[in-house]
């Protein structure tokens, strides 16, 4: 099976022997894959038992739990890196949950569908209806997203919560990778990938 291209992307941006923690870790896929490529030494977090086994069967650090607990556990800068890939938007609380992986990371690499993509507008402007795309897979009585934003929506808020952007790729629904300015990210980006740090 392919990587995702978000994983790729973070993969590009973590740095070798860094610490990283992956919140809503899934399957493992992902933090396997930088202890392969980028030798960290990675622990992830994942509430659903069935992929924690998964981890597990893979040789790798899981904690089982809800993430909006389990993260108040750690010290201040216990990472390097932490990741939020396809999360962010499913949280209770974005902006706390931001505010507690700048404080026990580093970094933060943040990965997340794009609300404001030209498809998703082109289907509310259609059809009137709650877009469904390969990004945003189910409708709206099925998914776990809680939060949609655009590619504008969490730089705004960024900018308010004083962090920094480092870094901000879009991918495009042919799975190419853009680094435009910012108002064409937001159109053309179906996903996004976001390296964010506390500013100085």
């Amino acid at each position: 099976m392919p990587m995702r291209i978000d994983h790729n992307i973070i993969t590009e941006i973590v740095k070798k022997d860094s610490r990283v923690l992956d919140i809503g870790c899934a399957d493992g896929t992902l933090l396997k894959y930088l202890k392969s490529k980028k030798n960290i030494s990675g622990q992830g977090i994942e509430i659903d038992h069935a992929k924690v086994e998964d981890c597990l069967r893979k040789g790798l650090s899981v904690v089982e739990g809800d993430a909006n607990f389990e993260i108040t556990n750690f010290p201040d800068f216990s990472f390097d890196y932490v990741i939020l890939s396809q999360t962010l938007q499913t949280v209770a609380k974005p902006k706390w949950i931001l505010n507690e992986i700048l404080r026990i990371g580093k970094n933060a690499i943040i990965s997340f569908p794009n609300f404001g993509h030209w498809l998703c507008r082109f289907q509310l402007l259609l059809n009137g209806k709650m877009p469904v795309t390969e990004d945003l897979k189910l409708s709206w009585y099925d998914t776990q997203n809680i939060h949609l934003c655009t590619v504008n929506d969490l730089l705004e808020l960024l900018t308010d919560m004083e962090l920094s952007t480092k870094e901000v790729y879009g991918i495009t629904r042919n799975k190419n990778i853009i680094q435009s300015n910012k108002s064409l990210l937001n159109i053309f980006a179906a996903h996004a990938v976001i390296l964010v740090t506390k500013s100085n």
